[in-house]
């Protein structure tokens, strides 16, 4: 059965550039290099590092967060389920998934991969409101969108006692320095948060230098393809309308200069997000003690997003 958000947010400006960027990364993905995903990508000694080992990378990636799901484990939320295409290996796995994403694209690409024996839900996390409980709350590279105090909560709410919660994410290191790569949530503020919340570890497993060479493919390409297709293209507006060209120049040089400093700068790279990031996979189960007061839950028997 498929349920739709009755309600929606409006976006930010940052999200809706988040969200058409990775539309277009898995447009150009799953075209040229057959990509079924949007995350990393796990690499093994013996994988050599190429784009056109991605793909296996990412099925790496996958076989590596589902041998360890524990046992017992039948009913599983995919927050922020992306392509669908993990999901959809759960699913074929034997597991009942339920999704989450607030992404119209993926999350209607996601229906139609999985079909009606999963439900997908098109709204923010946070939105969310169901009477059902799960056995696992899962989280692929989509823990940082949410946040520390928000993700936590709300998966405190959704999880039966003694349900799992997995993140597979990367977090930030408490460094001066100024990283090429943002994004993560802050790794000793999540911890000072799960402390709040009647959550035991079972499992911390940093594969950081499994996931960096992907930021090094990822500035390869920066480097190597795009930029200098946009240089041409922009040499070529400037050719065909040159007080356009200027116009435009002026009115966003300032963003045109942080999107160079950021994306074609070539700072990006493994060994800086090595020093910056801390790419881990959590597992958590939730005990019988009381943490803070769950999250109000009031929804029909279906979810809903509010």
């Amino acid at each position: 059965m498929v349920m739709t958000g009755v309600k929606m947010r409006r976006k930010k400006n940052s999200e809706i550039s988040r969200d058409i960027g990775l539309e277009i990364g898995w447009i150009c993905g799953s075209y040229f290099l057959k990509m079924d995903h949007l995350h990393y990508g796990y690499w093994t000694k013996d994988l050599p590092v190429d784009i056109v080992n991605l793909h296996a990378a990412q099925e790496n990636y996958v076989k590596f967060l589902t041998s360890h799901i524990p046992e017992g484990v039948k009913t599983i939320l995919d927050v922020g389920c992306g392509t669908g295409q993990l999901s959809k290996d759960l699913q074929s796995m034997g597991y009942s998934v339920d999704c989450i994403s607030p992404n119209a694209f993926f999350a209607e690409r996601t229906r139609l991969l999985l079909g009606n024996a999963s439900r997908v839900y098109e709204c923010k996390y946070q939105d969310f409101v169901t009477p059902d409980t799960y056995d696992l709350v899962f989280f692929s590279e989509s823990f940082q969108y949410i946040g520390a105090e928000d993700g936590i909560a709300k998966s405190n709410s959704l999880l039966r006692d003694g349900g799992h919660l997995m993140i597979c994410d990367f977090f930030r290191r408490p460094v001066l320095d100024k990283c090429a790569l943002s994004g993560g949530e802050r790794w000793t503020r999540f911890n000072e948060t799960m402390e709040q919340y009647p959550f035991v570890q079972v499992a911390d497993i940093d594969i950081t230098d499994a996931t960096a060479p992907t930021v090094d493919l990822l500035n390869d390409a920066l480097q190597q393809a795009i930029q200098p297709t946009m240089a041409l293209a922009v040499q070529l507006v400037a050719s065909r309308h040159p007080l356009l060209h200027k116009l435009v120049h002026r009115i966003y040089r300032r963003k045109i200069e942080k999107i160079n400093s950021k994306y074609f700068s070539g700072r990006m790279s493994g060994e800086d997000f090595k020093k910056c990031k801390s790419y881990r996979l959590l597992l958590y189960r939730k005990g019988q003690a009381a943490g803070p007061e769950a999250v109000k839950q009031t929804a029909s028997n279906q979810g809903v997003c509010v």
